[in-house]
């Protein structure tokens, strides 16, 4: 991590929803989400949260060896979008503490505020977390 990543970064990410980002593609699986709208899935939203927090804070990594992991997501869900809109992420950094890293977010489509509340990730060695998870799958 560059000591350069400090709070007081904000940063702004968008990304046009997609049919395959809708309530119905999230679990295939589901009859359930089947029959449900074809709005933006809350699951979809939430990583679409992600993304721009990894985007925004790239940058002040050593990328790909050090990277983050999400830890604690409080994200409303407050408005449906359908596709075709443009959702905007806005975010800041608001706490660099270690390697954990607190985010303030919202999203808006263009009509509507879908979206705010905090995101909280840390950085990790990519090397290791992968030999943990690997270490942990073949305990199974």
């Amino acid at each position: 991590m560059k000591v350069s990543l400090k709070p007081g970064l904000t940063f702004e990410f968008e990304f046009k929803i997609t049919e395959n980002k809708t309530v119905p593609y999230l679990y295939p699986e589901s009859p359930e989400f089947q029959v449900m709208p074809k709005v933006l899935a809350t699951g979809y939203m939430v990583g679409l949260f992600e993304w721009a927090c990894i985007k925004a804070v790239n940058p002040f990594l050593d990328w790909p060896r050090e990277q983050t992991v999400g830890t604690d997501v409080k994200l409303s869900h407050i408005a449906a979008t359908p596709p075709g809109m443009t959702v905007t992420v806005k975010g800041a950094l608001d706490e660099v503490s270690g390697k954990k890293l607190v985010f303030s977010l919202t999203g808006h489509d263009g009509m509507d505020l879908i979206s705010q509340g905090t995101h909280e990730r840390y950085i990790i060695n990519a090397a290791r977390f992968n030999e943990r998870a690997k270490a942990k799958s073949e305990m199974m």
